[in-house]
């Protein structure tokens, strides 16, 4: 016999019970409308939903920043374009005296030494890509070899001097490569005049001999008159400069 239980009645509350008949009318929500932005005022742009003139006239910014004619400002000390130095003066070159320098070596009997005690790399560097380009006019391509033999050479000259003057000598390396560069001009002289003369007869050969014997002529001296010690050394200070233009006056020559 099956057992009864005593089951309370489920009440929903209004409109829960889908099946339950509506007590009263059935009352529909109005769909509101969806949002639309107000129209432009610009009627060629339709798409733009904004006033382009309201905006502009809204805007913090009323007039373009100022910015002060001097970089770093007149109140703080900072200086205008007008009051910087040259490139070349910041990065180290004076054109004045490398072209000075220049004409005191293109005189092998009045060389003027003062003028070499303040050693630099500009215009050496210039002579040395001077050389390399008629070196490569000529069919050579030898800049490489032109500044690896350049760093040797001035090694070189370093030790041998430092050895023959030395706890005396004070002749730097620096110094060294920059009266070894500067002295090179007569060996660009003589690759330049290679182009117009032929090559393997008796002319470039007393031709490279006179060339060699200036720019060793040249370098002994300022050697001499810019080393402590140097005038004692003379003879075997020209061997070793006449050593190193030989050298580069090979590559002329072959």
């Amino acid at each position: 016999m099956a057992k009864e239980f005593n089951v309370p009645p489920v009440i929903f509350p209004s409109g829960g019970n889908p099946a339950a008949p509506a007590s009263g009318p059935q009352q529909r929500r109005l769909p509101t409308a969806p949002f639309q932005p107000p129209r432009s005022s610009n009627p060629g742009l339709p798409f733009l939903s904004f006033d382009i003139s309201s905006a502009a006239a809204s805007t913090s910014f009323s007039a373009a920043p100022q910015f002060p004619s001097n970089i770093g400002g007149g109140g703080i000390g900072g200086v205008g374009f007008d009051d910087e130095p040259p490139l070349l003066e910041e990065l180290g070159i004076n054109t004045k005296q490398i072209y000075q320098k220049t004409l005191s070596i293109l005189n092998p009997f009045r060389i003027n030494h003062h003028l070499h005690e303040d050693a630099d790399l500009s215009g050496p560097f210039i002579f040395l890509m001077a050389f390399g380009l008629f070196q490569l006019l000529a069919g050579k391509l030898h800049f490489g070899i032109i500044l690896g033999w350049v760093t040797m050479a001035s090694m070189f000259l370093y030790v041998i001097f430092n050895m023959l003057a030395g706890k005396n000598g004070n002749l730097d390396m620096y110094k060294c490569l920059s009266l070894i560069g500067y002295c090179m001009l007569p060996i660009v002289m003589l690759s330049a005049l290679s182009l117009f003369v032929p090559q393997g007869g008796m002319v470039i050969m007393v031709i490279t001999g006179l060339f060699v014997i200036w720019s060793t002529r040249v370098c002994t001296g300022l050697v001499v008159e810019l080393a402590n010690c140097g005038d004692e050394h003379r003879g075997l200070i020209a061997y070793a400069c006449f050593l190193i233009y030989m050298l580069f006056s090979l590559l002329v020559i072959f």
